[in-house]
């Protein structure tokens, strides 16, 4: 019954099921590069750069359907999820140096990519779940940045969503997440407007990667203090 309701709410979304996978697929890939080319960067073996690159790729997605109660996940049921992070992998271990010089900055590059692919999945799918708008904008933002938290704190980095000198990284994916939510209220919902948000998201986060934008701080704080 819960399938069928799932798949109900999912069509009133206007987004066909394999349009929403697809987007999963392209996130998780351009998201394992964004965790191979961290690895290559901290000087990870082969075991490391895959590790990374699978656990960047698949982390936010787990923790999105193990709170949608979607379980087992299909990152563990369909091949498809795991083979899309593997390929990224080994792209990233084969080709990083050609990566490194067609791209300024190519880790936070797929990494924008990413996180505009992955508000769009998680928010959709929390959507189908039956979530209200506030929690589905919670579960896009989780499902965008989760994977890339995980892959800071395992390459021994303090996540870029919490440093104060990262540019706009949260912002645009909670953006866009409002933006899907906001569409499908109207029930404009639809693959190109699935697209449109991405897209948007992406450009957003690399604008802010080359202004130099950032949120902004406490007053009073000194940011090149220790505490």
């Amino acid at each position: 019954m819960q399938v069928l309701a799932v798949e109900a709410v999912r069509s009133n979304l206007g987004l066909d099921p394999s349009v929403e996978q697809l987007i999963d697929l392209l996130g998780i890939f351009v998201f394992a590069v964004s965790g191979g080319l961290t690895a290559v960067r901290k000087r990870f073996d082969v075991v490391g750069v895959i590790a990374l690159a699978a656990i960047t790729a698949l982390g936010g997605g787990l923790l999105r359907d193990v709170l949608l109660g979607d379980t087992p996940p299909p990152a563990l049921t369909e091949p498809a999820y795991l083979v899309a992070a593997l390929v990224g992998a080994a792209a990233t271990f084969v080709g990083h140096q050609h990566i490194e010089r067609q791209w300024l900055r190519p880790h936070l590059v797929f990494d924008a990519a990413g996180l505009g692919l992955f508000c769009v999945a998680g928010t959709t799918k929390a959507l189908a779940f039956g979530l209200n708008g506030v929690g589905a904008v919670a579960l896009g933002v989780l499902t965008a940045t989760g994977g890339g938290v995980m892959r800071d704190v395992l390459a021994d980095e303090q996540p870029m969503l919490f440093r104060s000198e990262t540019v706009l990284y949260g912002i645009p994916a909670a953006l866009g997440a409002t933006a899907v939510t906001i569409a499908s209220n109207l029930e404009l919902a639809n693959a190109g407007v699935a697209g449109v948000v991405a897209v948007a998201v992406f450009a957003f986060r690399l604008a802010a990667l080359h202004h130099g934008w950032h949120a902004p701080h406490p007053r009073g704080v000194d940011l090149a203090g220790d505490d």
